[in-house]
């Protein structure tokens, strides 16, 4: 495939997902309700791009040790590692960041913890890249697409959006995970 296919390739691929926006709420998501679901740690980051107005709103439900992570026995050293369960955002901005928030979705949710933070470095270093680096599709998945905008710095912070958001949301499981539990009354 030649290089002026490969970037038609990645700008419908950013199109398509901006168009059908995976893993996008169309309600707001209310009050955290974690009753049904035992164990499940949910955190929310809510971001602007102050440059051109974006904005988005992603919630993770984190699990330690659930899905394939569990079934292939990873561990950390607290035990299973924890597994992001749950994506969901909401959003309203260009096609580049809604796309962005697209392809975070599909491509996170299952990942442990460490391999979804591992994602963000490496999608954060090919956007800072200027262009220079290019894009592992076996890594990346759909996001590689953006490889493109690491040439244009003012749509970098459009597609780092989202993932900022989310790499926010895992702070807050971090953190809430390492408070001591409450004392039971």
């Amino acid at each position: 495939m030649s290089s002026s296919e490969l970037q038609q390739l990645y700008q419908q691929i950013i199109l398509d997902h901006a168009k059908y926006r995976h893993g996008a709420s169309s309600e707001p998501f209310g009050v955290f309700d974690a009753d049904g679901a035992p164990g499940l740690r949910l955190a929310e980051s809510h971001q602007v791009n102050t440059t051109c107005g974006d904005e988005i709103t992603v919630r993770v439900g984190v699990r330690a040790g659930s899905g394939a992570a569990a079934d292939a026995a990873v561990t950390d050293a607290a035990g299973p590692a924890p597994v992001i369960e749950q994506f969901v955002w909401r959003g309203d901005g260009c096609s580049i960041s809604m796309a962005s928030a697209s392809v975070l979705a599909d491509t996170m949710t299952g990942l442990t913890v460490s391999e979804a933070e591992a994602l963000v470095t490496t999608f954060r270093e090919l956007l800072r890249s200027r262009g220079t680096i290019e894009p592992d599709e076996e890594v990346l998945g759909d996001a590689a697409a953006f490889a493109g905008v690491s040439k244009y710095p003012a749509r970098v912070k459009c597609a780092m959006l989202p993932w900022v958001a989310f790499e926010a949301a895992l702070m807050q499981v971090a953190a809430a995970s390492a408070a001591p539990a409450a004392p039971l009354a």
